[in-house]
């Protein structure tokens, strides 16, 4: 299988900040629209891609939207005071270049601070290079949005970008679907909106599809760098199968199936538990009378950075996971 570059690129490039998806929602609809036999976009705009069948209603969820921030104030000198939309953190935030969607640059930076380990977002500000407040005001207005600028890099083995959170998730989706051959299952890939806000679109999703299956996939952070917090999982080592996070228990059947089908199909993989964050499935599992629900999880370090990195083999090996676990009878 080879890895399709050009496609994860295109996708982590678009400027998609939660709450406004509509950039990667428009590549997304584009590259599977031949692949489905029906395409509907919610009131919320979380894209719904049928495959039909006559099976069981799985529901396979990922995420467009990406960390940002939002202009909250203008100061009277020009400076941009803003808030997170997201995961954002102010140590990693200072010198970023951040890009608004009307392509105006600006970079964050920080009050002097006597101690800069009390540094909160409230003493970061963004500089476009405004004159003054009326000049700023010219450019940019209360309620933009702007995400990190970052490069997309890679060699034979990784890949080093912005808002792989979760562009890689959704293209681990779209390379399996364009594999699937048919399927006895009614599949719903479900591209969803404002997931780092608190799993918003896969909520209203879910109620909307009503699925008897859920499945995720999002990345997932490593424990094999220098001090990390314990986690058993590294890059290299294979797709990641969630056994639990802060959102949900993993359905044991589901990790199960999971777990044989990486094992039967030779895929390399690895179990993840962790202790903070969630995924769409947090949403799903609990739709309605709730759904039986599992995650396959991209390893990714430097999460929430301009810089997350995951390794090639261990995105192949994710969607080898999907297209297999799709192929499963879910007899649960």
């Amino acid at each position: 299988m080879e890895f399709n570059s050009e496609l994860l690129k295109k996708l982590a490039n678009a400027f998609s900040p939660s709450g406004n998806e509509e950039k990667v929602r428009e590549i997304i609809i584009d590259e599977i629209k031949d692949y489905v036999d029906e395409i509907n976009i919610d009131v919320l705009g979380n894209v719904i891609a049928r495959k039909k069948g006559s099976g069981k209603k799985v529901m396979i969820s990922g995420h467009m939207d990406q960390i940002g921030l939002m202009v909250i104030d203008i100061d009277e000198k020009g400076f941009l005071r803003f808030t997170n939309i997201g995961g954002i953190s102010p140590f990693l935030s200072i010198n970023q270049r951040v890009i608004f969607e009307n392509g105006i640059v600006g970079i964050i930076s920080n009050e002097d601070l006597d101690d800069k380990n009390k540094l909160k977002l409230d003493n970061l500000y963004i500089d476009i290079g405004a004159k003054d407040k009326k000049d700023a005001e010219e450019k940019i207005t209360i309620g933009d949005t702007c995400v990190y600028i970052s490069n997309f890099y890679e060699d034979d083995k990784k890949v080093t970008c912005g808002a792989l959170d979760d562009r890689v998730g959704c293209f681990v989706m779209i390379e399996a679907l364009k594999q699937l051959e048919k399927t006895n299952h009614d599949l719903f890939f479900t591209f969803t909106v404002q997931e780092e806000l608190g799993l918003r679109g896969a909520k209203t999703a879910s109620y909307k599809i009503n699925p008897d299956i859920g499945i995720a996939v999002d990345v997932t952070l490593t424990g094999d760098t220098p001090k990390a917090k314990r986690l058993a999982v590294s890059l290299g080592q294979g797709t990641a199968i969630k056994i639990m996070d802060k959102s949900i228990i993993v359905h044991p059947k589901i990790k199960n199936i999971m777990i044989d089908s990486a094992k039967v199909n030779n895929i390399k993989y690895q179990l993840e538990i962790l202790e903070y964050g969630g995924t769409d499935s947090g949403s799903i599992h609990l739709n309605r009378e709730g759904v039986p629900s599992g995650v396959i999880s991209i390893p990714t370090r430097y999460i929430h950075s301009s810089n997350e990195t995951v390794y090639k083999e261990d995105v192949l090996n994710s969607i080898r996971l999907l297209k297999e676990v799709l192929k499963n009878k879910f007899e649960i």
